[in-house]
């Protein structure tokens, strides 16, 4: 399984790296402590070990991240040892809440009874799609960047959700007229064209207006950006 740690303290980490190992955990952190989200949906981590004091934004901000796409166990590990903290972390959907310093034996018990329980039944933690800083939550059909929620219709998420899994590739009309049909959607070729106009002009609200590119005579492409 695989554990998800964002702590900035590289000694702290190196620790938790190597005593997860020893049982088989495969262990990662953020890349870069602005962009834990994007990371987190890169890895899709079976748990998450969160510090509350982090660079940039702290601990809590990104447990409400996490949260709005994924019910993915979370466990706070922090030297902050006010009730108001643990009270906090609780209510944001966190676990478990470990203080500093603690002993690795105590946390490593904690993990797989976490794991345990939230994986008896072979549950997914996460069911998203990251793309340009962007979560789709193919679950809920909608998209998510910078804490705004855009809600799309049942035919501009399926045709987003298309593009997206195949980014940075040209995805024909006849191609994603076949896939709605497939899907017991009825369209024809003005009806892609006004739905893919839809999509645009919503995903603008997010910044992202300019991702979906035509390709004159060939279709559609969700970019990097």
């Amino acid at each position: 399984m695989k554990i998800f740690i964002v702590e900035d303290d590289r000694a702290i980490f190196d620790s938790l790296r190597e005593r997860l190992g020893q049982w088989s955990f495969e262990v990662s952190g953020p890349e870069d402590f602005h962009d834990v989200m994007g990371s987190f949906l890169r890895e899709k981590p079976q748990l998450v070990i969160l510090d509350i004091q982090l660079p940039a934004f702290d601990g809590f901000h990104w447990c409400r991240e996490i949260r709005a796409v994924s019910k993915v166990p979370i466990l706070f590990l922090s030297s902050r040892d006010h009730p108001l903290d643990m009270v906090m972390a609780m209510q944001m959907g966190a676990d478990d809440y470990i203080q500093k310093p603690f002993h690795l034996d105590v946390l490593l018990a904690k993990v797989q009874a976490i794991l345990r329980r939230t994986y008896a039944y072979g549950e997914e933690a996460t069911d998203v799609l990251e793309w340009n800083g962007a979560v789709l939550d193919l679950k809920r059909g909608m998209i998510r960047r910078g804490g705004v929620d855009v809600e799309l219709t049942k035919n501009e998420f399926f045709i987003l959700n298309v593009l997206v899994e195949m980014k940075d590739q040209i995805v024909s009309r006849d191609d994603l007229i076949r896939k709605l049909w497939d899907d017991s959607h009825f369209v024809n070729d003005n009806t892609l064209t006004v739905n893919v106009t839809r999509l645009r002009q919503k995903l603008a609200e997010i910044g992202l207006g300019d991702a979906i590119v035509t390709k004159k005579g060939l279709g559609y492409m969700a970019v990097t950006v």
